[in-house]
């Protein structure tokens, strides 16, 4: 992807978390990416950007809406970037390493 920096700290690298991603509702068909064990209950992009601003990452919000979502409300528009890595390449977080 020639477009894209070098940089992993350019904003254009961050990590890109749709709510439907992790979310138990959904299948695998229409977005979850995760095991439903380990999935949450509807989550919304607040709560996503709550629970990584707690952990200590770099984290903004983009009013963007996910390609596979049917339901166009506002409550489901939304997408979380998120820091993983430094400008050296080394992780923001070392206790998350994927």
């Amino acid at each position: 992807m020639a477009y894209l920096t070098t940089n992993p700290a350019d904003e254009n690298r961050y990590l890109c978390i749709y709510p439907a991603y992790i979310n138990s509702k959904k299948t695998l068909a229409e977005g979850r990416r995760i095991p439903t064990e380990k999935a949450v209950e509807n989550p919304s992009c607040a709560e996503i950007k709550d629970v990584l601003t707690a952990a200590g990452m770099n984290v903004r919000v983009e009013n963007k809406l996910y390609p596979r979502e049917w339901n166009r409300d506002v409550q489901f528009r939304g997408r979380v970037r998120v820091q993983i890595k430094q400008e050296d390449g080394s992780l923001c977080q070392e206790k998350f390493t994927s």
